[in-house]
Protein backbone atom coordinates (compact mmCIF):
# COMPACT_ATOMS: atom_id res chain seq x y z
CA UNK A 1 0.00 0.00 0.00
CA UNK A 2 1.36 3.72 -0.81
CA UNK A 3 0.02 7.23 -0.30
CA UNK A 4 0.28 9.87 -1.98
CA UNK A 5 -1.60 13.04 -3.52
CA UNK A 6 -4.03 13.37 -6.50
CA UNK A 7 -3.01 15.49 -9.08
CA UNK A 8 -5.54 15.21 -11.79
CA UNK A 9 -8.88 13.95 -11.82
CA UNK A 10 -10.68 12.67 -15.31
CA UNK A 11 -13.60 11.76 -13.55
CA UNK A 12 -12.44 8.15 -14.52
CA UNK A 13 -9.01 7.83 -13.90
CA UNK A 14 -7.18 10.00 -11.21
CA UNK A 15 -3.42 10.63 -10.98
CA UNK A 16 -1.73 10.17 -7.64
CA UNK A 17 2.05 11.31 -7.25
CA UNK A 18 3.95 9.99 -4.44
CA UNK A 19 6.27 11.94 -1.88
CA UNK A 20 9.36 10.43 -4.28
CA UNK A 21 7.34 11.76 -6.95
CA UNK A 22 6.33 9.01 -8.47
CA UNK A 23 3.17 9.36 -10.87
CA UNK A 24 0.57 5.93 -11.01
CA UNK A 25 -2.48 6.51 -12.45
CA UNK A 26 -5.30 5.18 -10.61
CA UNK A 27 -9.16 3.96 -10.45
CA UNK A 28 -11.25 3.64 -7.52
CA UNK A 29 -12.10 1.04 -5.63
CA UNK A 30 -15.87 0.22 -6.17
CA UNK A 31 -17.07 0.73 -2.80
CA UNK A 32 -15.58 3.84 -2.77
CA UNK A 33 -17.31 4.83 -5.32
CA UNK A 34 -21.15 4.83 -3.37
CA UNK A 35 -20.20 5.42 0.35
CA UNK A 36 -22.85 7.60 1.29
CA UNK A 37 -21.53 10.38 -0.65
CA UNK A 38 -23.73 13.09 -2.41
CA UNK A 39 -20.63 14.74 -4.57
CA UNK A 40 -20.09 13.01 -7.64
CA UNK A 41 -16.91 13.25 -7.86
CA UNK A 42 -16.02 11.42 -4.20
CA UNK A 43 -11.92 12.03 -4.87
CA UNK A 44 -10.72 15.10 -5.35
CA UNK A 45 -7.26 16.96 -6.78
CA UNK A 46 -5.32 17.85 -3.56
CA UNK A 47 -6.78 14.51 -1.88
CA UNK A 48 -4.40 12.25 0.16
CA UNK A 49 -4.94 9.10 -0.93
CA UNK A 50 -4.27 5.68 -0.12
CA UNK A 51 -3.11 3.02 -2.95
CA UNK A 52 -2.15 -0.22 -4.22
CA UNK A 53 -0.39 -0.92 -7.65
CA UNK A 54 -0.39 -3.57 -9.73
CA UNK A 55 2.02 -5.95 -10.62
CA UNK A 56 3.18 -4.34 -13.45
CA UNK A 57 3.54 -1.10 -11.96
CA UNK A 58 1.52 0.44 -14.38
CA UNK A 59 -1.95 1.20 -12.73
CA UNK A 60 -3.15 1.33 -9.39
CA UNK A 61 -6.54 1.14 -7.29
CA UNK A 62 -7.35 3.75 -4.66
CA UNK A 63 -8.23 2.44 -1.28
CA UNK A 64 -8.89 5.41 1.39
CA UNK A 65 -9.14 8.75 1.22
CA UNK A 66 -6.91 10.21 4.38
CA UNK A 67 -8.24 13.06 6.43
CA UNK A 68 -8.83 16.27 4.37
CA UNK A 69 -7.56 19.76 5.97
CA UNK A 70 -10.27 21.40 4.03
CA UNK A 71 -12.31 21.01 1.02
CA UNK A 72 -14.21 23.28 -1.43
CA UNK A 73 -17.39 22.20 -3.07
CA UNK A 74 -20.47 24.00 -5.25
CA UNK A 75 -23.56 22.31 -6.62
CA UNK A 76 -23.35 19.73 -9.52
CA UNK A 77 -24.12 21.73 -12.59
CA UNK A 78 -27.35 19.64 -13.45
CA UNK A 79 -27.68 17.87 -10.34
CA UNK A 80 -29.06 20.37 -7.56
CA UNK A 81 -28.78 18.19 -5.00
CA UNK A 82 -25.33 16.75 -5.31
CA UNK A 83 -22.47 19.03 -5.28
CA UNK A 84 -18.92 18.83 -6.99
CA UNK A 85 -15.69 18.87 -4.87
CA UNK A 86 -13.44 21.14 -6.75
CA UNK A 87 -10.39 20.49 -4.37
CA UNK A 88 -8.45 19.51 -1.22
CA UNK A 89 -5.93 20.12 1.10
CA UNK A 90 -5.64 23.99 -0.43
CA UNK A 91 -3.90 26.70 1.08
CA UNK A 92 -5.81 29.18 -0.38
CA UNK A 93 -8.14 30.27 -3.71
CA UNK A 94 -7.12 32.98 -6.28
CA UNK A 95 -10.02 33.98 -7.72
CA UNK A 96 -8.57 35.25 -11.64
CA UNK A 97 -11.25 38.13 -12.56
CA UNK A 98 -11.50 40.63 -15.24
CA UNK A 99 -13.53 43.93 -16.13
CA UNK A 100 -14.37 42.78 -19.82
CA UNK A 101 -13.72 39.82 -22.48
CA UNK A 102 -14.87 38.10 -20.14
CA UNK A 103 -16.58 40.17 -17.81
CA UNK A 104 -16.57 38.65 -13.90
CA UNK A 105 -19.70 39.92 -12.36
CA UNK A 106 -19.50 40.94 -8.58
CA UNK A 107 -22.23 38.14 -7.71
CA UNK A 108 -19.96 35.72 -9.02
CA UNK A 109 -17.24 36.42 -7.17
CA UNK A 110 -19.33 36.88 -3.81
CA UNK A 111 -20.73 33.42 -4.57
CA UNK A 112 -17.50 32.11 -4.99
CA UNK A 113 -16.05 34.15 -1.56
CA UNK A 114 -18.74 32.71 0.67
CA UNK A 115 -17.87 28.88 0.17
CA UNK A 116 -14.17 29.79 0.85
CA UNK A 117 -15.84 31.77 4.12
CA UNK A 118 -17.77 28.54 4.86
CA UNK A 119 -14.78 26.47 4.08
CA UNK A 120 -12.14 28.30 6.20
CA UNK A 121 -10.15 29.32 2.87
CA UNK A 122 -8.50 32.03 2.53
CA UNK A 123 -9.23 34.05 -0.28
CA UNK A 124 -7.48 36.36 -2.73
CA UNK A 125 -8.80 38.40 -5.74
CA UNK A 126 -6.43 38.98 -8.85
CA UNK A 127 -7.79 41.30 -11.70
CA UNK A 128 -6.16 40.18 -14.79
CA UNK A 129 -5.85 42.32 -18.64
CA UNK A 130 -5.02 45.38 -16.87
CA UNK A 131 -4.12 46.30 -20.76
CA UNK A 132 -7.26 46.42 -21.75
CA UNK A 133 -8.66 49.35 -18.89
CA UNK A 134 -7.97 52.05 -21.02
CA UNK A 135 -10.83 54.76 -19.91
CA UNK A 136 -11.57 56.58 -17.25
CA UNK A 137 -14.77 54.78 -16.20
CA UNK A 138 -13.69 51.81 -16.38
CA UNK A 139 -10.36 52.37 -14.40
CA UNK A 140 -13.08 54.20 -11.65
CA UNK A 141 -15.13 51.00 -12.32
CA UNK A 142 -12.07 48.69 -11.50
CA UNK A 143 -10.98 50.75 -8.16
CA UNK A 144 -14.71 50.84 -6.82
CA UNK A 145 -14.29 46.81 -7.02
CA UNK A 146 -10.74 46.57 -5.32
CA UNK A 147 -11.72 49.11 -2.77
CA UNK A 148 -15.24 47.01 -2.07
CA UNK A 149 -13.32 43.78 -1.30
CA UNK A 150 -10.12 45.38 0.16
CA UNK A 151 -12.60 46.60 2.75
CA UNK A 152 -14.43 43.63 3.24
CA UNK A 153 -10.84 42.33 4.13
CA UNK A 154 -9.68 39.87 1.03
CA UNK A 155 -6.40 40.58 -0.68
CA UNK A 156 -6.33 42.39 -4.49
CA UNK A 157 -3.75 42.82 -6.98
CA UNK A 158 -3.71 43.48 -10.45
CA UNK A 159 -2.23 42.51 -13.33
CA UNK A 160 -1.69 41.17 -17.08
CA UNK A 161 -0.49 38.46 -18.62
CA UNK A 162 0.13 39.28 -21.88
CA UNK A 163 1.93 42.85 -20.83
CA UNK A 164 3.99 41.32 -17.84
CA UNK A 165 2.71 43.85 -15.33
CA UNK A 166 2.82 42.80 -11.64
CA UNK A 167 4.02 39.58 -12.42
CA UNK A 168 6.54 39.10 -9.48
CA UNK A 169 3.39 40.17 -7.48
CA UNK A 170 1.37 36.88 -8.88
CA UNK A 171 4.33 34.41 -8.71
CA UNK A 172 5.02 35.71 -4.67
CA UNK A 173 1.49 35.06 -4.10
CA UNK A 174 1.49 31.52 -5.24
CA UNK A 175 5.15 30.94 -3.49
CA UNK A 176 5.00 27.45 -1.32
CA UNK A 177 1.41 27.38 -0.93
CA UNK A 178 -1.19 24.55 -2.49
CA UNK A 179 -2.97 27.25 -4.34
CA UNK A 180 -6.66 26.62 -6.22
CA UNK A 181 -7.20 29.01 -9.17
CA UNK A 182 -10.63 29.83 -10.06
CA UNK A 183 -12.44 32.02 -12.63
CA UNK A 184 -14.41 32.17 -16.06
CA UNK A 185 -12.99 31.05 -18.92
CA UNK A 186 -11.14 33.30 -21.01
CA UNK A 187 -9.79 35.32 -17.69
CA UNK A 188 -6.35 33.91 -18.06
CA UNK A 189 -5.49 31.84 -15.66
CA UNK A 190 -3.40 29.34 -17.79
CA UNK A 191 -2.12 32.82 -19.27
CA UNK A 192 -0.65 33.81 -15.97
CA UNK A 193 0.52 30.73 -15.01
CA UNK A 194 2.63 30.44 -18.56
CA UNK A 195 3.64 33.61 -17.47
CA UNK A 196 5.94 33.05 -14.54
CA UNK A 197 6.61 29.24 -15.48
CA UNK A 198 6.94 29.19 -18.68
CA UNK A 199 8.25 25.41 -18.64
CA UNK A 200 4.79 24.52 -18.02
CA UNK A 201 3.37 25.32 -21.49
CA UNK A 202 -0.70 25.34 -20.61
CA UNK A 203 -2.41 25.70 -23.11
CA UNK A 204 -4.55 28.95 -23.88
CA UNK A 205 -7.36 30.48 -26.18
CA UNK A 206 -8.79 33.26 -27.18
CA UNK A 207 -11.77 34.85 -25.86
CA UNK A 208 -14.73 34.50 -28.84
CA UNK A 209 -14.80 38.29 -30.05
CA UNK A 210 -18.71 38.01 -30.56
CA UNK A 211 -19.76 36.36 -27.75
CA UNK A 212 -17.24 38.27 -25.15
CA UNK A 213 -16.90 34.96 -23.31
CA UNK A 214 -14.08 32.60 -22.83
CA UNK A 215 -13.51 29.37 -24.37
CA UNK A 216 -13.01 26.29 -22.32
CA UNK A 217 -8.89 25.30 -22.54
CA UNK A 218 -8.27 23.56 -19.42
CA UNK A 219 -10.86 19.92 -19.91
CA UNK A 220 -10.15 18.30 -16.13
CA UNK A 221 -8.83 19.58 -12.49
CA UNK A 222 -5.19 19.28 -12.98
CA UNK A 223 -2.33 20.28 -10.30
CA UNK A 224 1.38 21.66 -11.25
CA UNK A 225 4.37 22.25 -9.27
CA UNK A 226 5.88 25.68 -9.94
CA UNK A 227 9.70 26.41 -9.54
CA UNK A 228 9.28 28.78 -6.44
CA UNK A 229 7.85 25.96 -4.38
CA UNK A 230 4.27 26.50 -4.78
CA UNK A 231 1.64 24.41 -6.29
CA UNK A 232 -1.63 25.31 -8.51
CA UNK A 233 -5.01 23.56 -9.14
CA UNK A 234 -6.21 24.64 -12.49
CA UNK A 235 -9.41 24.11 -12.78
CA UNK A 236 -11.66 24.47 -15.93
CA UNK A 237 -13.38 27.60 -16.54
CA UNK A 238 -16.89 27.79 -13.99
CA UNK A 239 -19.62 29.74 -15.93
CA UNK A 240 -21.57 30.01 -12.93
CA UNK A 241 -21.02 29.12 -9.16
CA UNK A 242 -23.63 27.20 -7.51
CA UNK A 243 -23.64 27.17 -3.73
CA UNK A 244 -24.14 24.59 -1.39
CA UNK A 245 -27.35 25.39 0.57
CA UNK A 246 -27.41 27.56 3.54
CA UNK A 247 -29.72 28.29 6.20
CA UNK A 248 -30.98 32.36 5.68
CA UNK A 249 -29.66 33.47 9.00
CA UNK A 250 -26.52 32.17 8.19
CA UNK A 251 -25.87 33.45 5.31
CA UNK A 252 -24.37 36.75 6.57
CA UNK A 253 -21.58 35.22 8.74
CA UNK A 254 -20.08 34.41 5.47
CA UNK A 255 -19.80 38.40 4.68
CA UNK A 256 -17.08 39.48 6.71
CA UNK A 257 -18.40 43.26 6.78
CA UNK A 258 -21.56 41.90 7.93
CA UNK A 259 -20.29 39.62 10.82
CA UNK A 260 -18.89 42.64 12.88
CA UNK A 261 -22.64 43.37 13.04
CA UNK A 262 -25.26 40.82 12.60
CA UNK A 263 -25.36 39.92 16.57
CA UNK A 264 -26.67 43.41 17.31
CA UNK A 265 -29.91 42.93 15.39
CA UNK A 266 -32.98 42.91 17.76
CA UNK A 267 -33.85 39.30 16.78
CA UNK A 268 -31.09 36.56 16.83
CA UNK A 269 -32.57 35.38 13.50
CA UNK A 270 -32.44 38.11 11.40
CA UNK A 271 -31.93 37.99 7.87
CA UNK A 272 -31.07 41.60 7.45
CA UNK A 273 -33.89 41.70 4.73
CA UNK A 274 -37.50 43.29 5.82
CA UNK A 275 -36.85 42.83 9.74
CA UNK A 276 -37.23 46.00 12.11
CA UNK A 277 -33.89 46.73 14.72
CA UNK A 278 -31.24 45.13 11.97
CA UNK A 279 -28.14 46.52 12.68
CA UNK A 280 -26.90 45.23 9.17
CA UNK A 281 -29.29 47.32 6.97
CA UNK A 282 -27.91 50.84 9.52
CA UNK A 283 -24.20 49.91 8.55
CA UNK A 284 -25.39 49.86 4.88
CA UNK A 285 -27.12 53.03 5.28
CA UNK A 286 -24.01 54.32 7.41
CA UNK A 287 -21.50 53.34 4.64
CA UNK A 288 -19.76 50.61 6.56
CA UNK A 289 -21.22 47.71 3.94
CA UNK A 290 -20.96 48.66 0.33
CA UNK A 291 -23.95 49.05 -1.21
CA UNK A 292 -23.22 46.19 -4.00
CA UNK A 293 -22.67 43.51 -1.33
CA UNK A 294 -25.53 44.35 0.22
CA UNK A 295 -27.41 44.16 -3.03
CA UNK A 296 -25.75 40.62 -3.96
CA UNK A 297 -26.33 39.24 -0.44
CA UNK A 298 -29.79 39.99 -1.23
CA UNK A 299 -29.55 38.37 -4.13
CA UNK A 300 -28.92 35.44 -2.98
CA UNK A 301 -30.67 35.36 -0.13
CA UNK A 302 -33.84 35.79 -1.95
CA UNK A 303 -33.10 33.60 -5.32
CA UNK A 304 -33.70 30.25 -3.40
CA UNK A 305 -29.68 29.50 -3.00
CA UNK A 306 -30.25 29.65 0.46
CA UNK A 307 -33.46 27.27 1.24
CA UNK A 308 -32.53 24.01 3.04
CA UNK A 309 -29.89 22.02 5.21
CA UNK A 310 -26.21 22.60 4.22
CA UNK A 311 -25.11 19.35 1.83
CA UNK A 312 -22.56 17.23 2.61
CA UNK A 313 -19.64 16.09 -0.06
Amino acid sequence: MHEGVVTKSTGSWYRVETPDRQQTDCKLRGKLKIAGSKATNPVAVGDRVAFSVSADDETGVIYDILERKNYIIRKATKLSRQTHVIAANIDQAVIIATLAYPRTSTGFIDRFLITCEAYSIPAVLVFNKMDLIQNDKDRERLAEIITIYTEAGYPCITVSATEAINLEAFDSLLKDKVSLLAGHSGVGKSALVNAIEPGLDLKVQTVSKAHKKGRHTTTFAEMFRLSNGGRIIDTPGIKEFGLVDFEDWELCHYFPEMRRYFNQCRYDNCTHFNEPGCRVKEEVVNGNIHPERYENYLGILLGGDTRGKQIKP
